[in-house]
């Protein structure tokens, strides 16, 4: 970039990147100014060449992995998109069309219509299909704070989980029966419980109500707990996975009908405190259990990152293929699902630029072949 060394030294300080000299951590502006540091890893020297032609996953089940991720009706509508999803994708995860404000829009009917849009398609495309979520906090349509109260709460739980793991039973590879129920940097109880009108009207007891619930109406279903904030060495982090971990031993210990821990890996590219061992740490803890462990909803944020394209989306790449080739070690994940698949399409539009594997285009990124490396390294299950 810089044939002399005063000049590229020069050019680095004035940006705030001095690890375009190496690599090596920095310290961005704006963390100054808040008082704080965040590093950014910088990885210039990476190969991130991959071997063949293989889909992600072709790669992926030749490891006895899963790859898949996350799209809704209108999205697939996109033909290109479309196309780009089938070829890579052995699953598809529904996105928003499953959850309650989607098919319920009154308390009194259900709109299965997106939903089994998307069954369709996973079938005609071969694809497993998957469900998110049962129970969440969040995703609720706007009659449920007038209508569901102590009284009827329950009544409203099992119903909503039976219509609807009942209308997909048999079609469906797993449902996040629970989404979210650990908050640990919210919640005010010791167990960590995030604060929601189950939990207030129903108390612990509705994460067992839901899962035994699930499992009586789709008995073949693999019934999932997903939770995010599980990723970094911090004290968010460490008190999230040993919350949930306990969670999970309660759950077993009463003979809950649970099979698998989701990871949401809603991870940050310019988050450092990734600690390689606490993470095989817990997911051996998790393992034992007899539990399987899927990465649900992975996907890499790029806020703060330089704004050299190339650049960032190193420093991405670096993320994905650091996180993969440390969780997939533990052979008890069976799956890697991103939380969409093209940057034109993601959540994270109002914060990143580049977080998935594809562009805006269509376009594969350096982060598609850092997943497609992770699957060639991994163990085979």
């Amino acid at each position: 970039m810089f044939n002399h060394p005063l000049i590229a030294r020069r050019h680095a300080i004035k940006l705030g990147l001095a690890g375009l000299l190496g690599m090596t951590t920095v310290t961005t502006t704006e963390a100054i100014n808040r008082g704080r540091q965040t590093p950014i890893r910088y990885h210039p020297k990476r190969d991130f060449t991959v071997v063949g032609q293989a889909s992600l996953k072709e790669r992926a089940a030749a490891k006895g992995l899963i790859f898949g991720a996350a799209a809704d009706k209108h999205i697939l509508l996109n033909t290109l998109f479309a196309n780009t999803f089938t070829k890579d994708c052995g699953m598809l995860v529904a996105e928003n069309d499953l959850k309650w404000r989607t098919i319920r829009s009154n308390p009194h009917t259900f709109d299965f219509s997106k939903g089994d849009w998307l069954v369709k398609f996973a079938r005609t495309h071969g694809m497993l299909f998957r469900g998110t979520p049962l129970v969440w906090e969040l995703g609720l349509p706007k009659w449920f704070k007038k209508k569901v109260n102590h009284k009827n709460a329950e009544r409203f739980l099992v119903e909503h989980i039976t219509k609807v793991a009942k209308h997909y039973a048999g079609v469906v590879h797993s449902w996040d029966v629970v989404n979210e129920a650990i908050a640990v940097s919210r919640s005010k109880r010791s167990d960590g419980l995030s604060r929601s009108p189950w939990l207030e009207f129903l108390g612990e007891g509705y994460i067992e109500l839901a899962f035994r619930t699930a499992a009586k109406a789709d008995p073949k279903a693999m019934l999932v707990y997903n939770d995010r904030w599980l990723d970094y060495d911090t004290p968010v982090g460490n008190a999230q996975r040993a919350a949930v971990l306990k969670l999970l031993e309660r759950l077993k210990s009463n003979k809950t009908p649970i099979h698998a821990l989701g990871i949401q890996a809603h991870l940050k590219a310019r988050e450092t405190r990734f600690n390689a061992e606490k993470m095989r740490g817990f997911l051996k803890d998790v393992a034992s259990l007899g539990l399987k462990i899927l990465i649900t909803e992975l996907d890499v944020q790029d806020e703060g990152l330089p704004a050299d394209v190339m650049e960032s989306d190193r420093i991405v790449a670096a993320a994905y293929e650091d996180y993969l080739s440390v969780v997939l070690d533990e052979k008890a994940v069976i799956a890697v699902l991103t939380w969409g698949l093209s940057d034109r399409y993601t959540w994270l539009s109002r914060s990143s630029r580049r977080p998935l594997l594809y562009d805006s285009y269509f376009q594969r990124k350096l982060a598609w072949n850092a997943m497609a490396r992770a699957f060639e390294q991994a163990p085979k299950r």
